[in-house]
């Protein structure tokens, strides 16, 4: 009677693929920690309920299909860096704490982002070591396919189990692609105006959405101030800051918003990476009292001169060339980290804020009808505890304000200005003001 053979155990991969960091991650695992978690959510909800069984195999089937988002974050003697995870997707949970928390790599299958849910809604949450925000939305954009297949298997009928022709799978790093040699310092370090205040208990993450039609806040920056959408909420912003603190706004105290720029479409790029970097709109007062209309003017001429292919390209490349430069590359990674982060703390003095529009989200027209809306957080960071984002889908636009104070004078002062514009505004919160 011949012995029955055993199955062969599957052949562990001998080589994992590793990758470096682009150059704006190499901050992040320097500077991120409880504090500063560095880790941003973009939610889709849904028009039903989420099973939690289909979201948890929409995971599994994604991440290992995904470049970049099965990877782990390791150190090297002179630079950290990606490599492959061979362990399973992480667990998704019902949310059951603050958004944005520190992304623990141990107790997550050393995956660096993590799939949360409650009711109709579903987050992704990215250590943004990983992927800016285009990057996440193309991982989340995906991912709620994926899920709706599941969920609806008709979909799946019609469709089949391929990804969309706009999700990119390119790990392409655009930054060291693209940046010229020689470019002058580009960075603010003079001191900005910054919050102050009494904080919500228990590292508390307060959040308000204002809500809004997309068509209606477009005609009212347009036509009343000449303005785009964009140049529109960061100037309510600013305007409402202002008002808020007239003694703390000076000359030497600037307001200045830091605004992500997503620089694929200057330099022709589809990186899943990071691939982004800031312009500044500043409010400097020269006089006693200001209207709206002239903060908004100061602030769209800010931002003009800012948001040039040019004046971006000098900024990263700047960043680029240090890093770089054959001294930066061989000083050992614990002397690296030591001035990153002194260089971080100084720089973060220099602005007030940030404030990030992920844009007009795109669904397939299939998909549309089972999506109700999209939106997104920021994570707090030395000097900013009180962050600003916008998002739409559709014709609904939600402006949302995240903050670590108590006071909410701020965003009162932000949705009242739009309001008084004539547009139709909506809040909700996340209920921590009333606690």
């Amino acid at each position: 009677m011949s012995e029955k053979k055993k199955a062969p155990r599957p052949r562990k991969k001998e080589y994992l693929h590793w990758e470096k960091l682009d150059n704006t991650a190499n901050i992040f695992p320097v500077i991120a920690g409880e504090e500063m978690t560095n880790t941003y959510r973009i939610s889709v909800v849904l028009n039903e309920d989420v099973n939690p069984n289909f979201l948890q195999e929409a995971v599994d089937r994604l991440t290992v299909r995904m470049p970049g988002f099965n990877l782990r974050l390791r150190s090297g003697f002179f630079w950290y860096y990606l490599e492959e995870i061979d362990k399973p997707a992480p667990r998704v949970v019902e949310e059951n704490t603050y958004p944005c928390r520190f992304i623990h790599a141990n107790a997550n299958n050393g995956y660096m982002f993590r799939v949360t849910y409650y009711g109709k809604r579903i987050n992704f949450e990215a250590f943004h070591v990983i992927a800016d925000g285009t990057g996440g939305i193309n991982f989340l954009r995906e991912l709620t396919y994926q899920y709706l297949r599941l969920a609806h298997p008709e979909l799946e009928q019609k469709l089949g189990d391929g990804f969309s022709p706009e999700t990119s799978m390119d790990r392409e790093d655009s930054f060291l692609k693209n940046f010229k040699k020689g470019q002058k310092n580009a960075y603010r370090l003079d001191r900005a105006f910054l919050f102050r205040g009494e904080r919500l208990p228990y590292r508390g993450f307060g959040v308000i959405h204002g809500i809004m039609s997309v068509s209606e806040i477009k005609k009212i920056a347009r036509e009343k101030y000449n303005l785009t959408i964009n140049e529109y909420l960061v100037a309510a912003f600013v305007y409402a800051t202002y008002r808020a603190n007239p003694r703390g706004v000076t000359k030497k105290r600037p307001v200045r918003v830091a605004v992500p720029v997503n620089l694929r479409p200057y330099f022709d790029s589809i990186t899943t990476k990071n691939f982004f970097c800031m312009a500044i709109a500043e409010f400097v007062p020269e006089k006693d009292d200001y209207t709206f209309a002239e903060v908004a003017e100061i602030i769209r001429e800010s931002l003009k001169k800012a948001i040039t292919k040019e004046n971006l390209e000098k900024t990263f490349s700047f960043a680029v060339s240090n890093s770089e430069h054959l001294i930066a590359r061989v000083v050992p990674l614990p002397l690296k980290n030591g001035g990153m982060k002194f260089f971080y703390n100084m720089a973060a003095r220099s602005t007030t804020t940030t404030i990030t529009n992920i844009g007009n989200m795109k669904v397939d027209e299939d998909y549309r009808k089972y999506i109700r809306l999209f939106y997104c957080f920021l994570p707090f960071s030395t000097g900013q505890r009180m962050k600003g984002t916008i998002a739409s889908f559709n014709d609904t636009l939600m402006y949302t304000i995240v903050s670590a104070y108590r006071d909410t004078s701020v965003q009162e002062g932000i949705f009242r200005q739009i309001a008084s514009d004539g547009a139709a505004v909506s809040i909700e919160t996340n209920g921590v003001y009333y606690e």
